[in-house]
């Protein structure tokens, strides 16, 4: 099993989903390259994502109603570390990004956690039909006030946050288009959501919890008449709105550079398009016309994407966001993999890192890349990674350490730093960074595995450099 392939799957694992220890790399590299894109592909034909969906509701009681964000963001981070489809919640995090919705609003996190779901099943699909479904998502319309547009009095929230954030970007359309885009989506609203509107059934808090939000179309209040958007006239409604949206160049165009900023390197932040090119304009055009020629298919885009050597080479070449970083951390330490109280506190990390999961900053959702550094989400990284390899029993550093005691009773510090690279990744540091990892070690002299009272010392010693290597700058990077 070469390095190379070694190296190239954990690059695919860690972006398709959120990394992977050496015995599932392993086994990915066994079947192949193509073969594990295929299989990340199609989650549907994989089993479900948790086995032990009931023993999260046991084991946390605040999970059965979700009326709590932090139990939402919990249950969550749950899933990301446990996830048997791991691109179905990468793309579920990907699209939260995009269509940014939040709690501060909406007071009502379970409803965005019922969007992501919707996002599962739908993120690998059709854009087109995706886009249909923000549409009607009721945290998307609560979020963005359809609910408060009607055919009388239009309200152009989410008509231009469709055309600027969702879709095609500024630039590309008129305030008219906004003025039209919006028109059309009059009369898509929500039921449950209000205490004081008659026509809705009240809202419910305590005892049992929050009712579930529903979409409802309500053609009295739609405006049914000729509208103009882009340079096309009828009398449109919101699916056809979305019809002309996705066959604008513009919208391929902005859903390239979305999946080419998450998935293979950090772009510029989406208000900067408009006037800042792509860094890599040939990888945009070979999406976009991935994206065109499949009819708006996110499947085949990204079947594309993984098998392009832009992405291959694009190793190492991102910051991980708090949630791919707390997620992958606990991942690769073996961590959280049957419910435990302190699954609580896995949400709370990611806020202190600068990402409120289910509750972005603004509907332009968070700035991501270098923007996710600073001093104080760094200190917050360091530390939690290195707690999470604090441990010696728990299982991926229970692993690292018996790969180790295999190869010898006595072992050098230069080959214990470049074994544990290998299986933390591999990572590949720079040669300053390394040469210091070594002299670190060097300090106390060989790794000894016998006598046995020598294993204690050295087990504790293989600890510490795990956590000095969770701490360099080439671990935070994906």
């Amino acid at each position: 099993m070469s390095q190379h392939d070694l190296a190239l799957m954990a690059h695919l694992l860690r972006r398709a989903g959120f990394g992977a220890g050496r015995d599932e790399l392993e086994r990915c590299v066994a079947q192949g390259y193509e073969a594990t894109v295929e299989e990340l592909l199609h989650p549907e034909e994989a089993p479900p994502a948790l086995e032990d969906e009931d023993l999260i509701r046991r084991y946390h009681v605040d999970e059965n109603s979700l009326m709590l964000i932090e139990s939402c963001q919990s249950y969550w981070l749950y899933r990301m570390i446990n996830t048997r489809r791991p691109l179905e919640e990468k793309l579920a995090l990907f699209w939260h990004g995009v269509f940014a919705t939040g709690y501060t609003k909406l007071n009502q996190p379970k409803q965005i956690l019922n969007q992501v779901e919707m996002f599962r099943r739908r993120g690998l699909g059709s854009f087109r039909t995706l886009l249909v479904e923000v549409s009607k998502d009721p945290a998307m319309i609560f979020w963005l006030d359809n609910k408060d547009s009607h055919k009388t009095a239009v309200n152009e929230n989410y008509g231009r946050e469709l055309l600027e954030l969702f879709s095609m970007g500024v630039g590309n359309y008129t305030e008219h288009d906004v003025r039209q885009c919006s028109r059309a989506f009059t009369g898509w609203t929500i039921r449950n959501a209000s205490l004081h509107t008659a026509r809705v059934a009240r809202d419910s808090v305590w005892p049992y919890g929050r009712l579930d939000w529903q979409f409802e179309y309500r053609a009295d209040d739609h405006d049914d008449g000729e509208k103009r958007f882009l340079d096309q006239s009828g009398a449109f409604d919101g699916e056809t709105i979305i019809d002309i949206i996705c066959e604008q160049p513009a919208t391929a165009r902005f859903v390239a550079r979305h999946l080419y900023n998450f998935f293979v390197a950090d772009e510029p932040q989406v208000p900067a398009w408009q006037s800042v090119p792509p860094r890599d304009p040939e990888a945009i055009r070979t999406l976009m016309d991935a994206f065109v020629s499949s009819r708006y298919d996110i499947r085949s885009v990204l079947r594309v994407l993984f098998n392009a050597d832009f992405f291959k080479d694009a190793r190492f070449s991102k910051v991980k966001s708090p949630a791919e970083f707390v997620a992958g951390t606990v991942r690769l330490a073996g961590a959280h993999d049957f419910p435990e109280v302190a699954d609580i506190t896995l949400a709370l990390e990611t806020g202190y890192m600068g990402q409120q999961l289910l509750d972005p900053p603004s509907v332009e959702g968070w700035h991501t890349g270098p923007e996710w550094i600073n001093s104080a989400t760094m200190m917050s990284r360091v530390n939690f990674a290195s707690q999470q390899f604090a441990d010696v029993e728990k299982p991926g550093v229970r692993s690292i350490i018996a790969r180790l005691r295999v190869q010898g009773t006595q072992l050098s510090p230069e080959y214990v730093v470049d074994t544990c690279l290998d299986l933390m990744g591999p990572l590949t540091v720079s040669e300053q960074t390394r040469q210091q990892l070594i002299g670190h070690m060097a300090a106390a002299g060989d790794i000894l595995f016998a006598p046995e009272p020598e294993v204690a010392s050295s087990v504790e010693r293989i600890r510490e450099l795990l956590q000095l290597i969770v701490a360099t700058r080439e671990y935070h990077l994906a």
